[in-house]
């Protein structure tokens, strides 16, 4: 049986990397002052942060049903089955959606509520690839995907508060009070939702709760203090080269990894967050 892999650009998965890897990626939409772009398509990502920056009215939006069934239905002429794993649903409506229109493709498109954004996403659409290669239908690839959907840690760092005050996630005092304070808080997505987690006063600060967070997680969560069996991330907005500093230090405190994967944050995070902004993911190795 031949197994498609879905997912959509919020995995931080390119388009030139979708087709080297063997998947397939739904570009999000964004309007931008009132027209529509969709990324890695007609929006890079540094266009993206240009607009950001000039303060354009941006605002994210779930790809249309009819853009999704087109794909599904373009992928069926040539696979017997699609696993679909979309952002997770706690962050947006665009699982739900395709639940719905998955109901009408009897039992051919498999939708994953595995509650995964960026970096994380990114391993479960590789995390299904891998099953797929084991003999595993659509169905019990889901199933593994939504047993181990916990099995992933996210800690973010923001540069500014502006954004967060801007998309309505702190209030203008807050912002006002945490800029004076030159505060960087420090996010996590355990599950669904983004949620503060601590507060820091300067980015080396923030990396060091973060760090300390995801070394307990392997140690009390996972069992793996090595990180051994754990794939380690890092994600960011426009920062690649504290991502790369970051990737040093990762590896001198976990030399057991493998390699450690840097990627953008999607667009559709980074609009809430802004640039400057750095991130440690992990998630655990398939058994």
């Amino acid at each position: 049986m031949k197994i498609a892999v879905i997912t959509d650009s919020n995995s931080g998965i390119t388009q030139a990397e979708a087709r080297k890897l063997g998947i397939f990626v739904l570009p999000m939409p964004f309007m931008i002052d009132g027209k529509e772009y969709f990324e890695d398509i007609n929006l890079t990502q540094k266009e993206f942060y240009e607009r950001l920056e000039d303060g354009s009215d941006i605002s994210t939006s779930q790809p249309s049903p009819e853009a999704v069934m087109e794909l599904w239905d373009q992928v069926l002429k040539e696979y017997d089955q699609i696993v679909h794993i979309p952002m997770s649903s706690g962050l947006s409506s665009s699982f739900q959606t395709a639940r719905m229109l998955a109901e009408d493709y009897e039992g051919k498109v498999e939708v994953v509520n595995n509650q995964r954004i960026s970096v994380t996403q990114r391993q479960s659409a590789l995390d299904a690839l891998e099953l797929a290669g084991r003999g595993m239908d659509a169905g019990q690839i889901k199933e593994k995907l939504e047993e181990v959907k916990f099995e992933s840690s996210i800690y973010i760092t923001v540069d500014t508060l502006k954004y967060l005050k801007k998309g309505g996630r702190i209030t203008p005092a807050a912002a006002a009070l945490g800029t004076l304070l030159r505060l960087k808080p420090v996010l996590q997505i355990q599950g669904e939702k983004l949620d503060a987690f601590a507060k820091a006063r300067t980015m080396k600060q923030a990396k060091s709760i973060m760090i300390t967070a995801i070394s307990k997680d392997l140690e009390e969560r996972f069992g793996d203090a090595s990180g051994a069996n754990i794939h380690l991330e890092i994600a960011h907005t426009d920062n690649e080269e504290a991502a790369l500093e970051l990737e040093k230090e990762l590896k001198g405190l976990f030399p057991n990894t493998g390699e450690i994967v840097i990627a953008p944050l999607s667009l559709s995070v980074s609009c809430h967050i802004g640039p400057g902004s750095l991130a440690i993911a992990c998630s655990k190795v398939l058994d």
